[in-house]
């Protein structure tokens, strides 16, 4: 959230360990989302309603500007509940104390609600409605099926649960995390919460427990019944939109206020062992911020790391057009691979070797393990070669394939694949490799990727995001000035290649 000009961080944390327990509310500021101070535990575990751990939960400013936190609180008898809290001195823009509200807990489960003890967790930014109203939602599941659980207050203070969720969806298991926010249709301004309209879609995003999963929908909130309802085709599921197909969990957006845009913040979890994060004595993080807009298409969205990130940015290399023969490898020179942001656009004439798609191939990640970086096709693999070892016997690849479709051989089909399998020479980590179709053109479009490489982070945006995935390798080889940035093109088409390298600082962080 930001307050009086500062943003405020409020993450999952164990002060005693590298693995999860002990949770409370760890709490950073920034004044450009890029370089942060850490601050004491904001909140943590001191009553009863939360004696057993504070887990997540979001804010909501109030009118007049108040920042009012809601969370949820694992109580004596392990039973999840939400609490309410308030900083203590609003005169302090960094907000470093907040008193918990006497009446904790506000929204309980009990014999009359049915709500399951152990799946009620994480209420969402509350929302104010045309009758004066607040709203929020909370996760839950019954059986398992999803919901998307209803409160209503006036004040604040005295929640009353609706009859029916916003939403619900069967076979989903518990939805963590949850999110429900406006977005426009026709500009890429952000909206406040509680923002609705003609112009004004809607979109719920939920964080699935049983697979580690996150989907969103698009659709439209229906203010006078209180439901929401998805688009045509827009489904929790493995068919349906990701915010990000690879290492992001536990999503969260906010409306900056200042500059008038949705950012989104994701928890990248870890590929390494439990002994390996022991090891290493640290495990998560946050992704980079990402801006969040409809696309123009009005179906899926797109994201884009903050423009404040380019102030990190220094000794730029920029990549003439250059034409890729299939079977050709090409190291960039001059940036620190390890630590770089890459922006490049790839353009294909012909189209004639592009292999069909299978009709049977519908799970990208799937397709992307069968065809990794090394398997050549017709058009693809080509794209970049990260955190490369000199010998390439460590790489994570970030490439394309296109396909022709299966039914009209006058359209293409786009895969974008994050490939892990050579990441490291340690056996230990999780090398799955993460796959996604990306809707566009590649006729008429030049397929763009932009890869944000941070020693054992790779986020790539596809398609001007359209499509993200996030790799978290651990290289043994390819680490610090040993690592190698290449252009690569396996496939046996020729395509061109051009754009833009940069080292990057390093920022201020925890």
């Amino acid at each position: 959230m930001i307050y009086k000009g500062i943003y405020h961080l409020f993450y999952q944390y164990n002060p005693k360990g590298v693995v999860w327990g002990n949770i409370v509310w760890a709490h950073s500021t920034s004044t450009d989302l890029v370089n942060w101070i850490p601050h004491e535990a904001a909140i943590y575990p001191s009553e009863p309603s939360d004696i057993n751990g504070c887990w997540s939960g979001s804010a909501t400013i109030l009118p007049g500007g108040k920042p009012a936190m809601l969370y949820t609180g694992i109580n004596p008898q392990n039973q999840q509940v939400q609490n309410l809290a308030f900083p203590k001195n609003l005169s302090d823009p960094f907000l470093r104390e907040w008193v918990k509200v006497p009446q904790n807990p506000l929204m309980a489960p009990t014999q009359a609600n049915q709500i399951n003890v152990s799946s009620f967790r994480d209420p969402t930014t509350a929302w104010l409605g045309p009758d004066k109203r607040w709203r929020l939602i909370i996760g839950s599941k019954r059986d398992q099926r999803g919901l998307a659980i209803l409160y209503r207050s006036k004040d604040f203070m005295h929640w009353t649960k609706a009859k029916h969720p916003l939403h619900s969806k069967e076979k989903n298991g518990m939805w963590e995390c949850p999110d429900f926010f406006p977005i426009s249709k026709t500009s890429s301004v952000g909206l406040d919460t509680s923002t609705y309209g003609p112009n004004v879609k809607h979109v719920l995003k939920i964080s699935l427990d049983n697979t580690r999963k996150e989907y969103y929908t698009i659709g439209t909130y229906n203010i006078s019944k209180d439901i929401y309802i998805p688009d045509k085709g827009s489904v929790e599921s493995d068919s349906g939109l990701r915010y990000d197909y690879g290492k992001f969990y536990a999503s969260k957006t906010f409306f900056d206020s200042a500059k008038n845009r949705r950012i989104l913040w994701g928890w990248i979890n870890e590929s390494s062992s439990v002994n390996g994060d022991v090891k290493k004595g640290w495990s998560g993080l946050q992704a980079i911020p990402r801006t969040i807009v409809l696309d123009k298409s009005g179906k899926q969205l797109v994201q884009w790391p903050i423009v404040e990130l380019e102030k990190l940015r220094t000794k730029e290399v920029k990549l003439p057009s250059t034409v890729l023969k299939g079977g050709s490898l090409h190291e960039v020179f001059g940036v620190t691979a390890a630590q770089a942001d890459v922006e490049v656009a790839f353009e294909i004439s012909d189209f004639k070797k592009a292999e069909v798609l299978d009709p049977s191939w519908t799970n990208p990640q799937i397709l992307c393990s069968k065809k990794g970086a090394s398997v050549k096709g017709g058009l693809g693999p080509f794209g970049l070669l990260t955190l490369a070892s000199k010998d390439l016997k460590e790489n994570t690849a970030v490439f394309y394939r296109i396909f022709k479709s299966h039914n009209n051989y006058k359209k293409y089909v786009v895969l974008m694949c994050s490939d892990q399998s050579r990441s490291s020479q340690n056996q230990d980590n999780d090398m799955t490799t993460y796959g996604a179709f990306v809707n566009v053109d590649p006729l008429h479009e030049k397929l763009s990727l932009r890869s944000l490489i941070d020693h054992s982070i790779v986020e790539s945006f596809s398609g001007e995001g359209k499509a993200c995935i996030t790799a978290r390798v651990y290289p043994t080889l390819a680490v610090d000035g040993d690592a190698h940035l290449y252009a690569f093109n396996y496939g046996n088409e020729s395509v061109k290649i051009a754009g833009s390298a940069w080292s990057l600082k390093t920022a201020k962080i925890n």
